[in-house]
Order: C-alpha cells, then structure tokens, then sequence
C-alpha cells in the first residue's frame, strides 16, 4: 500500500508564491508512489484557535475540523511547505496545526521552507523542528530551504533553470529521509502499540 502523506501549507494572501512549491511536492511525491494530499489552510478556513479538535464532544466539532482530524489520523507522515514571515511562522499554518494534537503522535514529519530572499525561510524552518516535535511528530533532520521561490519554480510549480535543479536534488533526497523513517514508523506501530 503506497504511504499517504499530508503536505500543509498555510499562506492567506492573495499573491501566493509558496503554493508553486506545495504543488511540487505533491506531484513529486506522487511520482514516486505515494499517496499525497495537499491541504491548504486557507481552503480548510478553521477559524482562529478558540477550541481544540479535541475540546468538542464526539460528533459536535465543526465538519471540516473533523474531515482533517481523520485525514491526519490516516496519514502515514507529513509535509510542512512553509513561508517565513519576520523569521517567523505563517500565522495561518500554524493556526491549523494547533487545533489538533494526539492526532499528529508517532508519525515522521519534514519541513520545505521557501522565501523570496535568499535563505529561503530558514529561520521559519527551524522554529518549525521545535514546534512539531512538541506536537508529538518525529521531525527528520532533513530539511529544504528553497529561496528566490520565483527564480526556482515557475507558477505551475515546474523547476526553473540552475535554481529549480539544484532544488530537485534536494527534495529526492529529502523524500528518500522521510520515506525511511515512513517505513521505520509503520513497522515499529505493527511490531508495538505506541506507549500512549
């Protein structure tokens, strides 16, 4: 059965450079065999953060609350495609993330960051590492930084020129570290319950 991989991106604004990449991933991923989901924060419009997926009685949380909480239930792994905005988190991602937590446990998770400058978002990437392990994901320390996002992916998400090479490399082998620990993951859940 071919791994399903939730890729999450969560830019609001209405010039969105960042969903080239979302795209590319998706499409990449399912080139290699896997069964991928975008899921886009600003089409799943959760409201801010007043109550937690888990905070709502059995059958009560709004539908699409309770549409991704079995999507992230099912998943094999997942993908964060993330701007950075001020060194900082995408305020919407973040809001979307937070609004589950037990769902995420015991599944591998990796981070893609992109910017318009030049270091493609690495200060976001990194405050993301702390944030999902918090959250109960295991993060793979293999990252993609993917900066001057216009210069390396046109706007069908297509890999353009010495940039969008260079990027391609990356990410084959960023897929091949979060398949491995895809793999690892699933067999230690058949092997042994996770302990909570």
């Amino acid at each position: 059965m071919a791994d399903r991989i939730l890729v999450f991106y969560g830019s609001y604004r209405s010039d969105r450079a960042g969903i080239r990449l979302a795209d590319y991933i998706v499409c990449a991923l399912k080139n290699r065999g896997a069964d991928a989901e975008l899921v886009d924060a600003k089409a799943v419009d959760l409201p801010m953060l007043d109550r937690m997926y888990k905070e709502y009685s059995k059958g009560e949380a709004p539908a699409p609350m309770e549409a991704l909480a079995a999507k992230i239930r099912e998943a094999d792994g997942f993908i964060f495609a993330t701007g950075e905005y001020n060194w900082g988190m995408q305020p919407g991602l973040k809001n979307l993330t937070d609004h589950f937590l037990e769902e995420w446990f015991w599944r591998p998770a990796g981070i893609v960051s992109y910017s318009a400058g030049r270091l493609g978002g690495a200060h976001a990437n990194l405050a993301w590492h702390g944030t999902l392990a918090e959250m109960g994901m295991v993060v793979i320390s293999s990252t993609v930084a993917v900066g001057q996002i216009t210069n390396t992916l046109d706007e069908n998400g297509t890999p353009v020129g010495d940039a969008g090479k260079s990027f391609e490399r990356a990410f084959g082998r960023f897929a091949d570290d979060l398949t491995w620990w895809i793999e690892a993951s699933k067999r230690q859940r058949e092997h042994r319950a996770p302990p909570f």
